[in-house]
């Protein structure tokens, strides 16, 4: 039980304030608590509480009713001449505190007592107690003890250094008291100590001029030997001159030899904690030598910071020990410092920051595991550099501390080579080219892979180092090379300290990128993959790009290193989610269809499996967006086909083929055109689907036709025709028919190809089917051009324009203003060849067609050759190049 008098008066126990009602009762509850322990007569107690004599029935009744308001009613006992109070109070502990805080010599000692004792009062002494001279003295009393345990805490705190952070106070305390000399002695030391001298002696100037000109009086001798010691800038003021400051740790690890690269890097580090930048944060993912890096700066840098240079190893991702405690990294660092340890922790912080005051101090952080880690350990004045490490972007610190983030990236190739030259010698490095590149990019480019990669080799000098080069080539046990039997440079588990420490719904997507086959992914994908709304989806992939464990690349796509793809692959591997897979399939193939048909809008592979649930496609808007979605996500869509057939969904990997081919035609990619169609083929046979067979066929053949091997197109060509036969597919019968008609055109037998497209066009006149109609027509004009029947190729080339503008086939259209080109260019009628074949030029750039367009702008050349405007044939021809040299890339 307390009474508690610092304050409204009330009775405090088991965590519950009891208040006393009526004024009587709680000024006879103070006195007694006043003199808890004491005997307090009744002729006291009438005098105080009642001004003079009152009865005894009176004064009993009220005991009686203190009695029920006492936890213990035994608390309050008779005892002539009248009654004592057995019980603690606030006022005997905080007089106790004070009191013993005054005998101690220890600064660190005498402040946590005085803190203590200054908590007790939650407002004035009896600030509801009325009463008589002698309470509200009593008041006064306490009040005055309060204020000198104010001053004592003040001056405490300046002994212990902590001049800059009491000024505040001082300040305040000074306007309300401006002639105690005392209180203006440490305040004018406090504002010397933080560096403000002018000040301070701005301070004595005004403590005198108040005792002067109002009590006519000059300030004593302590005050006026103080502004001489200022004046004189005497060393003894300085609290940095006790023996305590004079230690310099030197504290940085071992320089990492055989450092090599970083030099905009180190420039940079240079620039901001050699300059007024106090914090500075190194992150980047598991392994990219963050550590190495925070090191050999700090030892470059060592002299530029006289007064110390201290490290600290944070533990935030270690796999023996959790993160460090802050409180336990300040009882090391002020150790370090020779400086006395304050057992309360807000006094340690408080103690470090005034430790650093004014000093030029190098602090390496490492291995930090959040903002809130390293917050207490950072400086509170300018003057000492930061530099932290950590595998979060730890961006809290970037708002509240004006830190700086620096990223440390993958080493650039000639770097690697560089780190691989340093560990094995050049004439090893030198003797083996090819071997070395493949080990650079198996390695990703990763410090610490390439080192213990380096430690393999050194350690096997007589192994040739394209036998690491083909380990590290096999996907299955990549990590485990890079192990090197410590856990600190074991690649697999550096990763899994990072994964750790994911949210749940971070790990979960971590391990499901294990699955996905490209180099890159969307937020979309993410989400259809892992099942989830893009919004908490993209929560995830921040939180996995702030661990470094995904990067996000300008473009919005996010990514990962082979390594890091490799270690979620495994993880997949063990917690496998099929479901998964299904939606990731699901994803591409619906966005691709869409926009396939964004490009050419005729073109319908049908028969598109349901999505899974949650499955999230891109939003394909128009051309140009379907355009822009197949550019970035082109390799991505040749391994997620290879996935689709590899996992048994046959279904996908035929119609992703069927999605992506015309893309890959008007961009050049015939070698993965031909490849996705042979994938494709490969699933449609699997599948026994007599259709998708023959329209892979189809796609084959075309590609071959590319390629200029007409046999093999046949051969294709001639199955499919077989298949749409069987299954009375009229239309794909007269599509195939039409191709054949292509192949004889390329293999110069025009009349077998004029046959072939004739009976296309009987076929598609009797289904009335206008857009293949169109075909027919325009394949004609084409046949009749290269018979020199210029002028009904133009007949024909203009019908099939008609016909294609009716179904909508930008395409087609294109095409035959090509065909009419080349007719007017062969009769000699170049102007007209000139328009035709710029109109055919707007239409294939319109649509994407760069190869057609490539084409078309280098026959637009020819004919401007002959129209007599070379320098614009010149122009058409430089345009021609160009794009053919960007589809060669």
């Amino acid at each position: 039980m307390l009474v508690r008098l610092l304050g409204p008066l009330d009775v405090f126990a088991e965590g519950v304030s009891r208040p006393v009602t009526g004024a009587r009762r709680r000024a006879l509850l103070a006195v007694l608590a006043l003199r808890a322990g004491h005997v307090v007569s009744v002729e006291r107690l009438a005098e105080i509480v009642w001004g003079g004599a009152v009865t005894a029935n009176t004064l009993q009744r009220h005991i009686s009713h203190l009695r029920g308001v006492l936890p213990d009613p035994s608390a309050v006992v008779a005892h002539p001449p009248g009654y004592v109070l057995t019980a603690d109070t606030d006022a005997a502990e905080a007089e106790r505190l004070i009191e013993q805080a005054n005998r101690t010599g220890d600064p660190f000692a005498t402040a946590a007592m005085l803190r203590a004792a200054l908590q007790l009062w939650r407002d004035r002494a009896l600030v509801d107690v009325d009463g008589s001279t002698w309470l509200e003295a009593e008041s006064d009393r306490l009040e005055e003890l309060r204020g000198t345990a104010s001053r004592a805490l003040l001056q405490a705190r300046i002994d212990l250094g902590e001049h800059a952070e009491v000024l505040p106070d001082l300040q305040a305390l000074a306007v309300e008291r401006p002639f105690d000399e005392v209180l203006q002695h440490q305040l004018m030391l406090a504002l010397y100590r933080s560096g403000r001298q002018s000040e301070a002696l701005a301070a004595y100037r005004q403590v005198r001029a108040n005792l002067t000109d109002q009590l006519g009086i000059d300030p004593g001798q302590p005050l006026r030997e103080l502004e001489s010691q200022i004046l004189r800038q005497d060393r003894a003021l300085n609290w940095s001159d006790s023996p305590s400051q004079r230690i310099v740790p030197a504290q940085l690890p071992p320089a990492v030899p055989g450092f090599v690269g970083r030099a905009s890097t180190l420039d940079r580090l240079d620039h901001l904690l050699l300059g007024e930048q106090a914090v500075v944060i190194l992150s980047g993912t598991p392994g990219v030598g963050k550590t190495a890096l925070a090191v050999h700066w700090a030892h470059r840098a060592a002299d530029r910071f006289p007064d110390g240079q201290v490290y600290a190893d944070l533990r935030g991702f270690d796999p023996s020990s959790p993160p460090a405690d802050s409180t336990e990294v300040l009882h090391g660092l002020l150790e370090s410092f020779g400086a006395q340890v304050p057992a309360d922790p807000a006094m340690r912080e408080s103690r470090w920051r005034s430790l650093l005051a004014g000093r030029r101090v190098l602090l390496v952080l490492d291995n930090a595991h959040d903002a809130a880690q390293v917050r207490p350990l950072l400086p509170g004045t300018p003057g000492c550099a930061v530099l932290v490490t950590g595998r979060l972007s730890l961006t809290a610190l970037v708002a509240t501390h004006n830190a700086r983030s620096v990223p440390v990236e993958l080493l650039p190739p000639d770097e690697a080579r560089q780190l691989l030259i340093a560990r094995l010698g050049a004439d090893r490095v030198a003797a083996e080219p090819a071997a070395v590149d493949a080990i650079i990019d198996r390695c990703a480019r990763l410090p610490l892979a390439l080192a213990v990669v380096a430690a393999r080799a050194v350690t096997r000098p007589a192994r040739p180092l394209s036998g690491l080069a083909a380990e590290l080539g096999d996907d299955t046990r990549m990590l485990d090379v890079l192990h090197a039997g410590d856990p600190t440079t074991d690649v697999r588990a550096v990763f899994s300290w990072s994964y750790r420490a994911l949210s749940d719904p971070a790990a979960r997507l971590y391990r499901l990128l294990g699955c996905h086959p490209g180099p890159d992914i969307t937020r979309m994908a993410a989400a259809s993959l892992a099942g989830l709304p893009a919004e908490s989806t993209g929560a995830s992939l921040t939180e996995l790009c702030d661990a470094y464990l995904l990067r996000e690349e300008p473009s919005g796509r996010y990514a990962q290193h082979d390594l890091m793809r490799a270690h979620a692959a495994e993880l997949a591997a063990a917690a496998p989610e099929p479901a998964a897979v299904h939606r990731l399939l699901d994803h591409y193939l619906r966005t691709a269809a869409a926009a396939a048909q964004a490009l050419i809008t005729h073109r319908d592979p049908g028969g598109l499996p349901p999505p899974a649930p949650a499955v999230r496609p891109e939003p394909i808007a128009d051309h140009d967006s379907a355009l822009a979605w197949f550019t970035a996500e082109r390799h991505v869509l040749l391994a997620v086909q290879t996935l689709a057939h590899t996992e048994g969904f046959d279904t996908h990997a035929w119609q992703l083929g069927w999605a992506t081919s015309t893309f890959l035609n008007w961009r050049g990619h015939w070698t993965d055109r031909t490849r996705v169609w042979r994938t494709a083929l490969a699933s449609a046979l699997r599948l026994g689907d007599s259709r998708a067979e023959a329209i892979c066929n189809r796609g084959i053949a075309w590609c071959f036709m590319r390629l200029g091997r007409l046999t093999d197109a046949e051969t294709h060509l001639r199955r499919a025709r077989e298949l749409f036969h069987h299954r009375a597919d009229s239309i794909g019968e007269a599509d195939t028919v039409i191709d054949l008609g292509r192949l004889f055109t390329d293999a110069h037998d025009l009349p077998a190809a004029a046959d072939y497209v004739s009976q296309a066009l009987r076929l598609y006149e009797m289904c009335g089917h206008t857009a293949g109609q169109a075909f027919a027509w325009g394949n004609t004009g084409w046949i009749q051009t290269l018979q020199g029947d210029h002028t009904n190729a133009i007949t024909s080339s203009r019908r099939a324009i008609g016909l294609y503008q009716r179904a909508g086939n930008r395409e087609g259209v294109a095409s035959s203003w090509h065909s009419i080109g080349h007719a007017h260019h062969c009769l000699g009628e170049y102007r007209e060849a000139v328009r035709s074949y710029r109109r055919a030029r707007e239409l294939f750039n319109a649509l994407g067609d760069l190869f057609s367009e490539a084409s078309a702008l280098s026959e637009l050349g020819e004919a401007l050759i002959a129209a007599g405007d070379p320098d614009a044939a010149a122009e058409a021809r430089r345009s021609a190049a160009l794009l053919l040299e960007g589809l060669r890339t």
